[in-house]
């Protein structure tokens, strides 16, 4: 693989690995918010927040998490750390540049891209955008960097 190839391969590597780290420090957070104490703390930061339970997306977030039991957390940080443990997977895979990995970060993101659309449909924000637009730009540099290697492998490089 070419120098500039290569860092970008590296550079989507390094953002499915921060993805990884994300997905394990919000399991833990969902662990610890087991813990009664904890619970009682997050309750005080939104009121020193100012999080007004009346309003729409402050009373879904206290009711969503009033309403999970410990084996509903222990599941959900369960899944998010079979979800790192994928996004891991894809990192080491890109940064030691083999092929399944390439082959897997451009369907493994392909396969985002409808949602996105659908989300940016229901309500078209920034973050929505930019989340479709990087998505998209991981879709497309994955699969260019697929041609130019089999195009490489029939010239016989």
């Amino acid at each position: 693989m070419a120098g500039k190839a290569r860092k970008g391969v590296r550079a989507v590597a390094i953002l499915e690995l921060t993805k990884g780290v994300l997905a394990v420090l919000a399991g833990a957070g969902l662990l610890s918010a087991r813990d009664p104490g904890i619970r009682r703390a997050l309750q005080d930061l939104a009121e020193r927040a100012h999080l007004n339970p009346a309003h729409d997306h402050p009373s879904v977030f206290m009711q969503a998490a009033g309403s999970l039991t410990d084996r509903h957390l222990v599941l959900m940080a369960a899944g998010g750390l079979l979800y790192a443990s994928v996004r891991f997977t894809e990192a080491y895979g890109l940064w030691f540049e083999r092929r399944w990995a390439e082959w897997f970060a451009a369907l493994s993101g392909a396969v985002y891209i409808p949602f996105e659309i659908v989300e940016m449909w229901r309500e078209l924000s920034w973050v929505s955008a930019g989340v479709f637009g990087v998505n998209v730009l991981i879709v497309g540099y994955m699969s260019w960097v697929l041609y130019r290697s089999r195009a490489a492998a029939a010239a016989g490089l």
